[in-house]
């Protein structure tokens, strides 16, 4: 069990290069970060064709993006409309000066395209992890629009927990919230614990998810066990979830 002068600890699952921010802020809030990330993220390489508009649908897809030797330059000025406005942020950082954000999911997203872009301008590209997006690309077509889906990384499995985050999950009660950003982190973290024999400690957390198909996949993994408590932020993204945990 924690030490009465140890903060307790809150696993987080996401990957890096995301993990050590949250981290951060988890830390700031007056808690202790366990570090276990459930994915491991690799940048995939792909052309940039031509579009009227970059759709990005995270920030490791922003991160991902084969910048360098001018293309800034080529694109600076090419529209993006990010998820939400962590993703915009990083878009910004990129280098694209017309960015605007989403409210945080996929839907947002392309109801923000629906509104602001024409299907006749030119083909979508969207930028993606491997595995993901074919529902988003979908909406879009829908609308109207032609698609470029293109994949910017492969999110793996990771093999095993850091032996950081076995040691705390060994000493009872020193974990007491898991926060889980994707559906695939969340099975794969609730996997993880399972194959290290831990999975009766996660029964002892709260599940802090960013939304209800998060919440979804962290219940049905961790079964038969349940959690301590599971809570859904109020909006998808960063701050709502880190909002559950509050200040302590």
């Amino acid at each position: 069990m924690a030490s009465p002068a140890t903060p307790p600890g809150v696993l987080v699952t996401r990957p890096e290069p995301g993990g050590a921010e949250t981290a951060h802020r988890v830390a700031g809030l007056g808690w202790r970060p366990v570090l276990a990330p459930a994915l491991v993220l690799a940048a995939r390489p792909f052309a940039l064709p031509p579009a009227q508009a970059l759709l990005l649908t995270s920030r490791a897809a922003a991160r991902a993006l084969p910048l360098g030797e001018g293309l800034e330059d080529r694109l600076g000025d090419l529209p993006v409309l990010a998820v939400g406005e962590a993703t915009a942020t990083e878009a910004r950082a990129r280098g694209f000066a017309r960015v605007a954000a989403a409210a945080g999911d996929a839907a947002a997203l392309a109801a923000l395209a629906a509104r602001s872009l024409d299907p006749a301008a030119g083909p979508l590209l969207l930028a993606v992890g491997e595995g993901y997006g074919a529902e988003l690309a979908a909406g879009l077509r829908a609308h109207g629009f032609r698609v470029l889906r293109r994949v910017a990384y492969a999110a793996r499995p990771a093999a095993a927990l850091p032996e950081t985050a076995l040691a705390a999950l060994q000493r009872d009660g020193e974990v007491v919230a898991a926060l889980f950003f994707s559906p695939r982190s969340a099975r794969r973290a609730i996997s993880l614990l399972k194959a290290s024999g831990h999975a009766a400690t996660a029964a002892s957390m709260e599940a802090l998810v960013i939304s209800p198909r998060v919440a979804e996949a962290a219940v049905r993994a961790l079964a038969p066990l349940a959690w301590r408590a599971v809570r859904v932020a109020g909006r998808p993204d960063q701050d709502s979830l880190l909002a559950l945990l509050g200040p302590r």
